[in-house]
């Protein structure tokens, strides 16, 4: 069980969290090298096995160790230290820690397919061997978050550097340290984030720090190599925590992805780390919320491989369930979100007119793929931003098309109409052509010219002509293609069933059966909000369910009070509580997996909670 270290807040994999020490300090934490070994530090190292008798004696200065500085300083066990590439079954074998059994905090060496204990911090052995390495260092990183506790800290030494920082945080790993800050000083070798220069090759030295606001660069180059080294030393660790403070701030802010795909820039390693982290798409996906407070930035072509597009499009594609009609209307987005509120899309409207009811209309955009109009108030579609240019890239061209097309093998349509140009129309024809369809296009220019509303206007209503449909039911349509994108497929006919009404203006949606409401349309995140009704009627589904013991939670629940969670559960879900003694409903704070492995922290806030009589 984890005792001493607890995550307060995600985002995606990277954590801030807090070490219960003598001490508290705060993760991402960087740990001073030179004090490692001081009973003053609050991470203590138990040093090299070589360097004993033998494990006995090794035993024994342990125990004096933890006598000395007490249970609240934690203290990394005795470990042999060996390289990346020590053959395994010889790792294992000199792994074995069960002697060293102290109370206290702890840490040890993460050895693969050793049995994982119940330590508070792991540490990947040999990590600054894996510096170019993108590949071995994912796979390892991963290795380590899917055995070891998730609220458990992970430490990767002699790695970090101001460049590499964020990457390494994004990726899962809470404690680093700063030995190749001090190593590169004694080297003349200054240190940014955008990236390291040998002092000899600068004219001017680019940070204010107390340290490098106090020389020159002539002053520097003109001391004893000691004296130059303390000067440098000063500002390369204030350099690391000056970036490891930016990063905690990213975290708070859910723009830690934004930042990297800058900062990734700095290095081809950490541009390759981030492009395979995309295509871990479980592991990633599985720890990055349903939804953000800020808009999602995408400003570069790895963006798109962002796994909150990529999950947008894939629930698309395995939940999603059109309205019930056979004309599709193929749209351009707009740069306003939610695009029915843009200058444009009110041209359409009013363009289609009365008809509008009759069409499913489905936007086309970069990055997001395809957003169809029910799902245009759903985080990410009414919340990101991207520059707009009027180009697009043959990659963006491609996952654009890929969408479009596997939409359309699913769902089959009598006509369809694209009011489209450019880039749009391009894709439209490139699908066409590929699934041998034909499509009506009523732009003539400018999808905004008189001209081409008048020809939209001409075309939807000779295809609708004679039909029927109440205004009631598109919005039935609208809340039921919400609920299953978040709930799965299905969910929508349970959370909006026959005889139910809805209440309320757009885009706060109330549906009721009666007198009962189910759920309510949150408008900022375009996502359903659940009433303990609503919550009764999906306990049969067994998705997004919390388990509980015989308790009623109050406030929120614990990650200890969890018997079990629905692996589907995401960061921010909305998620149903069954328990012996009540049901309740409320706001993930973690994944499901996590809330079953953790010991510590938050699991959901709660909004409602009844108590079965």
């Amino acid at each position: 069980m984890t005792r001493y270290f607890e995550v307060q807040q995600r985002d995606g994999a990277a954590r801030i969290g807090k070490f219960l020490l003598r001490t508290t300090i705060q993760t991402p934490y960087i740990i001073d090298t030179r004090s490692l070994g001081s009973p003053d530090s609050p991470i203590i190292d138990g040093g090299s096995l070589w360097r004993y008798a033998d494990r006995e004696e090794a035993v024994k200065q342990l125990q004096e160790l933890r006598e000395k500085a007490g249970d609240d300083i934690l203290i990394i066990l005795p470990h042999q230290d060996l390289t990346p590439d020590a053959p395994h079954d010889l790792a294992l074998k000199l792994a074995n820690n069960s002697e060293f059994s102290i109370t206290g905090a702890t840490g040890t060496i993460y050895i693969p397919g050793q049995e994982v204990e119940d330590h508070d911090l792991y540490v990947m052995e040999g990590a600054g061997c894996f510096e170019n390495n993108a590949r071995t260092f994912l796979s390892t990183i991963i290795g380590m978050r899917d055995t070891v506790a998730s609220d458990t800290a992970i430490y990767t030494p002699n790695i970090c550097t101001p460049e590499n920082l964020a990457m390494l945080v994004y990726l899962g790993v809470d404690v680093l340290d700063n030995t190749k800050a001090i190593v590169a000083a004694h080297n003349d070798i200054y240190l940014t984030t955008a990236g390291q220069f040998y002092l000899d090759s600068l004219a001017e030295l680019p940070c204010r720090c107390s340290a490098c606001s106090s020389t020159s660069i002539s002053d520097l180059m003109s001391m004893d190599k000691k004296s130059r080294a303390k000067i440098v030393e000063q500002h390369n660790i204030a350099a690391m925590e000056a970036e490891a403070a930016l990063v905690r701030e990213k975290i708070r802010s859910g723009m830690l992805r934004e930042y990297i795909e800058g900062q990734c820039r700095v290095r081809t390693w950490l541009t390759g780390l981030m492009r395979l982290a995309d295509e871990e798409f479980k592991y990633m996906e599985g720890k990055a919320p349903l939804a953000r407070n800020n808009s999602l930035i995408a400003t570069c072509g790895e963006s798109q491989n962002r796994v909150e597009i990529v999950r947008f499009a894939k629930r698309i594609q395995e939940r999603y369930t059109p309205p019930e009609t056979d004309i599709l209307l193929l749209l351009p987005c707009s740069a306003k979100k939610p695009y029915s509120t843009s200058n444009s899309h009110w041209k359409f409207i009013n363009a289609l007119g009365k008809s509008r009811k009759f069409v499913h209309e489905v936007i086309i955009t970069s990055p997001m793929g395809i957003v169809p109009r029910e799902l245009e108030l759903t985080y990410p579609a009414a919340h990101y931003d991207t520059t707009v240019t009027g180009y697009w890239d043959a990659e963006e061209i491609k996952w654009v098309a890929s969408c479009l097309e596997n939409y359309l093998l699913q769902h089959k349509y009598t006509s369809i109409v694209a009011h489209v140009e450019d880039a749009y129309r391009q894709v439209c024809e490139m699908v066409a052509e590929k699934l041998s369809i034909d499509i009506i296009y009523t732009s003539t220019g400018s999808v905004t010219s008189p001209a081409s509303l008048k020809k939209l206007n001409t075309t939807v209503s000779e295809l609708t002509t004679g039909r029927k449909r109440s205004h009631e039911q598109t919005q039935k349509d609208l809340m039921k293609a919400v609920a299953d994108y978040q709930f799965g497929k299905g969910s929508g006919q349970i959370l909006v069933p026959e005889g139910s009404t809805i209440k309320g203006p757009f885009p706060k949606h109330q549906v009721f059966v009666g007198k009962k409401q189910l759920i309510t349309l949150i408008p900022q995140y375009g996502t359903l909000a659940i009433t303990i009704e609503g919550a009764k009627a999906m306990l049969d589904q067994e998705r997004y369910i919390v388990k509980i013991d015989d308790f009623v939670p109050r406030g929120s629940l614990l990650a200890p009070g969890v018997i079990d969670a629905d692996p589907l559960i995401r960061p921010n879900d909305e998620v149903l509580i069954s328990g012996k003694n009540a049901i309740a409903v409320g706001r993930a704070n973690m994944s499901g997996d996590e809330m079953r492995r953790s010991n510590r922290g938050v699991a959901v806030d709660l909004r409602h909670v009844k108590k079965i009589e």
